[in-house]
Formats: C-alpha cells, structure tokens, sequence
C-alpha cells in the first residue's frame, strides 16, 4: 500500500477580518483531510466549518469511507441546524470537500464548491463538480465556461452543510497510485488561479507543505478578496518487502 504525506494552510485573505474556513489535516496517519468553508453571508460561517471539521474527525479509522464520510456531514448539518436555532445565533452553513484514503483509493465527499483536484504525471483534473448556479447553468448550456467566473452569480452555491434541513452529499472513488497529488481547495483559492496556474506551482515546488505556501502567496498576489484554504496531500510509495531467510528443518 501507498504511504501518504500532506500539509495544509488557511489564511484569511487580503479583505475579510474573519477567517471562517477551516481545514481538517492528519499529518501523521495521512488518511483523512477535509477543507470547510463557511458561508460568513448567513453570519457565524466559523462556527458552521469548526462543526463540519470536528465532526469529520470523529469518524473511526476502521469505518467505511463513503458511509462514514457521508454520515458524518449528515450529523455536522443537523448539528448546525440546532446552533442556528440557539437565541442569538443566525442561520449559517458551510461548504465543504473531505477525502479518506484507504486501499490505494481516494474516497472524496462534498458539498458546494470546495474543490477536489488530482494531479498526475503532470496534468491536473478536477475530480469535484461545484454545486453552484452558474455551474448548473453551464451544463444547461445557458452559460458559456469562459464566462462563468465573471457571472453575478457566481458566489451562490446550491448545496451547503447546515443551510437546510436535509443535504444531498456528492461522493466518489478515486485509485490513486505512487507519485500522484490531491489537492484540495477552498473556492476563495479557486476563484483566483487557473489550473494552469496551479499546475505551475505544483510542478515547481516539491514539498507538500511547501506547495501550499506558495498556492497562498499566489493567490495573495492576485487579491484574495476571500478567505482561502488548500490541503496538499502526496502519494509515496509503500515500503519494499524484503524476504526473511528461510527456515525449517535441513534433510
């Protein structure tokens, strides 16, 4: 089996003074990330994503991937759906993308527009599809893609943890193999760099934690109007098994 190694990195951005995402990273066993991004519109957006994250990391490492993520996300929206009703508290959510790695297989679970990408030999694919109007009206041929990203619209999302009483979760199984790269990303990186962009930088730099610092400054560099997060997470290959001596009894 592949070993994994990631790191990851949230930062507020150059114009909000609250940094409502949050990112879940598991350094040490490498199996299980998630980015959470609150939707700080609906008030409280660092609450919904801190719920998301924590209840992520309650899933037991024995657990199936896609039932345990999606349950989950099932519990973190009713969790937040019973934050918002407390007094003094307003309606929130948070989007989210969350991957466990088990069996040389990615197993990814999201919902709104935080990304999922892979990255191999040197080509990335988006692996998510964001649950946005505009993307919904890309694919009823109403929007052309190139004209997505500078829509009026492009800021509402479809799905959100905790925004409705019941959340359809997306989910699916990826192989992975030796010397692949997920990234993972909140839309406030995504709005501002373009895969040929991010490909640059994940091709130049050759350390997780060292991709994602340079992902931030880019993205700095063009504004950061939002909040934004990334989780690098590399695919190694598993330690060579090297035979014992043989034993048993001579003639």
């Amino acid at each position: 089996m592949p070993r994994y190694h990631g790191a990851g990195l949230t930062h507020v951005g150059r114009v909000r003074e609250i940094n409502e995402d949050a990112i879940l990273t598991d350094p040490e066993m490498g199996t299980l990330w998630a980015i959470a991004d609150g939707m700080g519109g609906y008030g409280h957006g660092d609450v919904a994503s801190d719920i998301v994250t924590q209840q992520l990391a309650q899933i037991e490492e024995d657990a199936a991937p896609i039932p345990g993520l999606r349950s989950s996300l099932l519990q973190a929206n009713q969790l937040i759906q019973n934050r918002s009703a407390e007094p003094g508290m307003s309606r929130m959510g948070a989007t989210v993308v969350a991957v466990m790695l088990k069996n040389a297989v990615a197993h990814i679970a999201w919902a709104g527009d935080c990304r999922a990408y892979l990255m191999r030999q040197g080509h990335l694919k988006l692996l998510t599809r964001d649950h946005t109007v505009v993307q919904d009206l890309v694919e009823q041929g109403l929007l052309a893609t190139k004209d997505s990203e500078n829509h009026p619209d492009a800021h509402i999302v479809t799905r959100a943890i905790g925004y409705e009483h019941n959340v359809e979760i997306d989910a699916l199984s990826v192989p992975i193999i030796p010397n692949d790269l997920l990234l993972l990303c909140s839309d406030g990186l995504a709005a501002c760099l373009g895969d040929q962009e991010i490909v640059s930088i994940l091709r130049r730099e050759t350390g997780e934690a060292t991709m994602c610092e340079s992902l931030v400054q880019a993205t700095l560099e063009k504004g950061a109007p939002d909040n934004l997060s990334v989780i690098c997470i590399g695919v190694r290959p598993g330690p060579t098994l090297v035979p014992g001596p043989a034993s048993g009894t001579g003639p």
